[in-house]
């Protein structure tokens, strides 16, 4: 593997031509068509379903999580 660095488009031509060569040109779309772009705003979302909690809470549950494993 090359230590090239590669613009955006260059990973993307070279990731779409593994496809192709992996999967066939009907194997290659049907992988692209499994993504979507995401909707709405993750960040104003995840707050409904996230506790509120302050980086200090947060360490202290993930300390006592780690106590409990032993």
């Amino acid at each position: 593997m090359s230590a090239t660095v590669l613009t955006p488009n260059e990973i993307r031509v070279r990731g779409f031509e593994a496809l192709l060569r992996e999967l066939g040109a009907a194997g290659a779309v049907r992988f692209i068509q499994q993504y979507e772009s995401g909707r709405g705003d993750y960040t104003r979302n995840r707050r409904t379903w996230l506790p509120h909690q302050s980086v200090r809470e947060l360490a202290q549950a993930v300390q006592k999580q780690d106590a409990e494993k032993g």
